[in-house]
């Protein structure tokens, strides 16, 4: 890795604090996603510093904010002035003195001031072992009084980005926008999708347990198992051998919505990198045919590499922007899924730095495409053939803003009641939205990413 500023990071091997500053320093560069990089750097560590560095890394991301404001307390010059490596260092390190109490403090502060020799020069190794020698010591400056500012408290206190805690409070008062940024910071279980063309649920967990994994049965899904913690080999062996995959609760519910039948023609519009197609492969009991549209040929090759580990046999990849559905396929399909393009404000509770790249401006762009997305496949269905539109968010402008536009000017297009497909127990005052054929999942309420789903039928 090359940062541009300093030394390169030496080689990581077994190191689980190196291999963290590596996938921060790239994650804060905009480079990639944080699960992506923790997955491809956990191969280098072993077991138990594969969960350092991706506490370390995840822990970092999600109280960013937090962290930077206590930081500033304690430096004399701009953090923002100094090496984007010594700007990891430093997070990394007041991440662990003021959150990882696993973490003795001067082990915090001298494995930092470590990192800083190793990547930069004696002044900003110095310039750590000051900083977090005074934030161990002194602590944080105190929270500001929850009373005069509720949204500026809230993005504080959990590190949200305040244009984001102002709306929360404005849609859901300030002891759900609190419940809400609480659950982000949260780290949740791993979830599986059990292949039930290949196994059952009771084999996998039989499995998983054996090997002393701590795993259940998820309490609303079939297909569904979460873990909790655990040795990651026995999991690992089950995705490849095609009788699990990975995916959360909330997207499995997609499908569940959606209710395609063996035999049906289904459309995936958006499909790559594959998860919901799949799951449609399995819920058809490889009967029928889906076509998965994509915009990315390497994309639809992880997808078709997807198929093959599951034994899924029915799905057909199309290199094909999913506005052009209708007059590629007009009225052959007798189910279609939209899960569109969207802000991912959704899943920060996996990918923290989501709520750091996100604009405001950026949910009215979005909003476009999604329209776009719904207006270019609704001539791809037959009469009576349901249309779902999914999206990993809750802001209004990608959810109940999109549905609204797209039923304005698609009259033959009706709300579909989603009550008989909804696996989650329904919240207080969301069995009239369900019935007009429209849900949202949430971290706080329903223990899933945060998720917008809704049914149409075309009459």
């Amino acid at each position: 890795m090359n940062s541009g500023h300093g030394r390169d990071l030496p080689s990581s091997r077994g190191q689980a604090r190196r291999v963290a500053l590596e996938v921060l320093t790239r994650v804060e560069g905009g480079a990639a996603f944080s699960n992506v990089l923790l997955q491809r750097a956990g191969e280098r560590l072993d077991e138990e510093e594969r969960g350092l560095a991706s506490e370390l890394v995840l822990g970092t991301l999600r109280h960013r904010l937090r962290l930077d404001r206590a930081l500033r307390h304690f430096l004399r010059h701009p953090l923002e002035s100094l090496p984007p490596l010594i700007q990891s260092i430093l997070r990394l390190g007041a991440y662990q003195i003021l959150f990882l109490s696993r973490v003795p403090k001067p082990v915090a502060v001298s494995t930092s001031v470590d990192l800083a020799k190793q990547v930069g020069h004696a002044g900003t190794a110095s310039l750590v072992n000051a900083v977090l020698r005074r934030l161990s010591l002194e602590g944080e400056p105190p929270l500001p009084p929850v009373d005069e500012d509720p949204v500026e408290y809230l993005s504080i206190a959990y590190s949200h980005p305040s244009w984001l805690t102002r709306r929360w409070v404005e849609r859901f008062g300030f002891e759900g926008a609190r419940a809400l940024c609480e659950a982000n910071n949260r780290t949740p279980p791993t979830c599986l999708r059990v292949n039930l063309l290949r196994t059952t649920r009771q084999e996998v967990l039989s499995r998983l347990q054996g090997a002393g994994v701590h795993a259940e049965a998820s309490p609303y899904l079939n297909e569904a198992v979460r873990v909790h913690g655990g040795p990651v080999g026995e999991r690992q062996r089950l995705f490849e051998e095609g009788l699990v995959s990975f995916q959360d609760e909330g997207a499995m519910a997609v499908v569940h919505a959606l209710n395609p039948s063996p035999g049906w023609v289904v459309i995936d519009a958006c499909a790559a990198p594959g998860g919901k197609t799949t799951h449609i492969g399995e819920w058809m009991r490889n009967e029928g045919r889906i076509l998965a549209l994509d915009i990315h040929p390497g994309k639809l090759q992880a997808l078709s590499r997807h198929c093959a580990r599951l034994g899924i046999e029915i799905v057909e990849a199309h290199h094909l922007d999913a506005r052009g559905a209708g007059k590629r396929f007009p009225a052959m399909a007798d189910g279609v899924l939209v899960d569109a393009p969207c802000s991912g404000l959704g899943v920060v509770r996996r990918r923290p730095e989501v709520k750091w790249r996100v604009r405001p401006e950026d949910l009215r762009e979005l909003q476009k495409l999604q329209v776009e997305l719904l207006e270019g496949v609704a001539g791809a269905l037959k009469p009576g053939g349901v249309l779902v539109y999914s999206v990993c968010t809750l802001e209004p402008e990608e959810t109940e803003e999109v549905i609204n536009l797209f039923l304005r000017r698609f009259p033959g297009f009706s709300p579909g009641d989603l009550t008989p497909y909804l696996p989650f127990p329904l919240q207080e005052g969301q069995g009239e939205m369900a019935r007009q054929g429209r849900i949202f999942l949430s971290p706080h309420l329903h223990g899933t990413d945060g998720f917008f789903i809704a049914r149409m039928n075309l009459t």
